[in-house]
């Protein structure tokens, strides 16, 4: 008998929590980013995710659904192998488990609109294609001109992330690279005039970052309690120069025109999404001229 999701009682403020299997037969990455997206919608209860990649035999199978019999929950699944497929159905059947291929109905539409099978490939989306050799091409670069570092090369780069510190710039820019877009990222220092040649830039996308002084604040003092670095006294924390360094990356950026995104309540994800809509403008500019 299914198990329901576990109750807190109505004066505890901890949300409920419900068991979620993600059975792959590639690395499970499809499932891990379905099924977070869906269970952000739901404030009020968190799943326990249990990921089960690889899965390309009936051993190996046997083994996740026993897991999944252990600990009843939502089941969801891409498998290419239509054994195994129905396996994981007619098991969660007899179980009692709500269960879903994630790329069935899709696989369907395009099949509907194409008018042809498929050509079943485990984990296609991972071929070492030239796609995906431009994606690592990327990172190397990303990896190169973290920081501020060999700013004699920022030309070749997409994009340029500027801003003060703690403003995401590393996270963001890696996370672009792994769309396959070369990002550098230069730092913003009071003091410090902008490395050379940078204000110059023709070919790469520059684009400033900012974030509220109260979210600086809180994300550098976090950082130096992580490093036993404590500095009450230090402008590094203090709001007032924080708003400063604010001000003037703002202004710095306007004098340049480099768009700005405030990335106060963005996550990395949305910051670089909104990177990628500026470059995608700034491309289908070029284009029309």
């Amino acid at each position: 008998m299914r198990k329901p999701a576990q109750k807190t009682s109505p004066k505890s403020a901890a949300p409920s929590y419900f068991h979620l299997h993600l059975v792959s037969d590639a690395t499970g990455e499809t499932l891990l980013a379905v099924g977070r997206a869906a269970a952000a919608q739901y404030a009020t209860v968190s799943p326990i995710e249990h990921v089960y990649p690889l899965i390309r035999n009936q051993k190996q199978l046997d083994a996740a659904l026993k897991e999944i019999e252990e600990n009843p929950g939502i089941v969801l699944y891409t498998m290419v192998d239509r054994e195994l497929a129905a396996r994981v159905e007619t098991r969660c059947r007899e179980m009692g488990a709500p269960c879903l291929s994630v790329l069935g109905s899709v696989l369907a539409l395009f099949q509907s609109y194409l008018g042809a099978e498929t050509t079943p490939r485990v984990g296609g989306q991972h071929t070492l294609n030239a796609e995906y050799f431009r994606r690592i091409d990327a990172l190397n670069f990303t990896m190169l001109h973290d920081d501020g570092q060999h700013t004699e090369t920022l030309e070749e780069a997409d994009v340029v992330l500027v801003g003060i510190s703690r403003t995401s710039k590393t996270p963001t820019s890696i996370y672009l690279a792994n769309r396959g877009i070369r990002a550098a990222n230069v730092p913003l220092v009071p003091g410090i005039p902008l490395p050379q040649g940078v204000d110059q830039l023709k070919h790469p996308l520059v684009v400033g970052l900012f974030a509220s002084p109260e979210r600086i604040v809180q994300v550098r003092q976090n950082r130096l309690l992580g490093l036993n670095a404590v500095q009450p006294d230090s402008n590094y924390v203090d709001r007032q120069s924080v708003s400063e360094e604010i001000t003037l990356s703002k202004q710095l950026c306007a004098h340049h025109g480099w768009p700005l995104i405030d990335v106060t309540r963005r996550s990395i994800e949305e910051t670089a999404a909104a990177v990628i809509a500026l470059l995608h403008d700034r491309r289908r500019g070029e284009v029309a001229s």
